[in-house]
């Protein structure tokens, strides 16, 4: 899939959203979930990376909504490898489903440490591989796993970020922040929040790409399944909330 092919995947999910309320609740209490974990430090921008439609305003009012090509509802046109923010003016960054794209998640890092002000924070909502994630993402989501593909922590010499191409590995936040392998790389940050998330109220809803399996009424009761199996990530996951903080000196 080319960037522009994934900027028409994004007009479709418009319509969807539009037409799905039980995916509108969905994300809503995913983004309220989010909200919870801001920095929100006076002063300082909110952005989020990789917007897609931009839905996060209704739940995050004061969030900048951002992507790599231009849509009418975004509030400016950013790359997550070459921000155009100034250093140190940043509070928080949001990637919903975005990380897993960033073929360099290190030299992306370097750049959110960069723009962030001490105490800001990096908010990380991406896939979750229990058994569950891998069957759900494994065989109804077209993006690749990336399970025992070479995770390329930094850009290699020559470069440049305005040369990004479509990439994703729906494994890379869980394989990075769910593991001690990645550790190391990360010793500048303070790890405020790995957690691994049950949601099958989610993956039953169909997404973006799949049918509704229960109807709108049952959300009460898929939520209680959620909360009944949370206990068993290695099985039953499917989401990951991290939240990394750029220490204060």
């Amino acid at each position: 899939m080319s960037i522009e092919q994934h900027n028409l995947e994004i007009f479709k999910n418009l319509t969807i959203w539009e037409k799905t309320p039980l995916l509108r609740r969905i994300y809503r209490e995913f983004h309220e979930m989010i909200a919870r974990h801001l920095a929100n430090l006076p002063g300082y921008d909110v952005v989020e990376l990789g917007s897609g439609i931009g839905n996060i305003k209704e739940v995050i009012s004061h969030c900048l909504r951002t992507d790599v090509f231009p849509n009418p509802w975004l509030d400016r046109v950013e790359n997550a490898y070459k921000l155009s923010f100034a250093d140190e003016s940043i509070s928080d960054l949001i990637l919903i489903d975005v990380f897993h794209h960033l073929r360099y998640p290190g030299t992306a890092l370097e750049e959110f440490w960069r723009v962030l002000v001490p105490g800001g924070r990096v908010l990380i909502f991406d896939p979750y591989l229990g058994l569950l994630g891998l069957i759900v993402y494994g065989l109804f989501h077209p993006e690749p796993l990336g399970l025992f593909r070479r995770i390329e922590w930094s850009a290699p010499a020559g470069w440049s970020a305005d040369d990004i191409d479509y990439y994703a590995a729906q494994s890379n936040a869980m394989r990075i922040f769910a593991s001690r392998k990645y550790r190391q790389h990360l010793k500048l940050w303070r790890t405020v929040v790995v957690k691994k998330l049950t949601s099958i109220s989610y993956v039953a809803s169909g997404g973006y790409s799949r049918p509704q399996l229960y109807p709108d009424n049952w959300y009460g009761a898929m939520k209680m399944l959620d909360r009944l199996w949370s206990p068993f990530p290695a099985i039953f996951g499917t989401r990951l909330l991290v939240v990394l903080e750029k220490p204060s000196p």
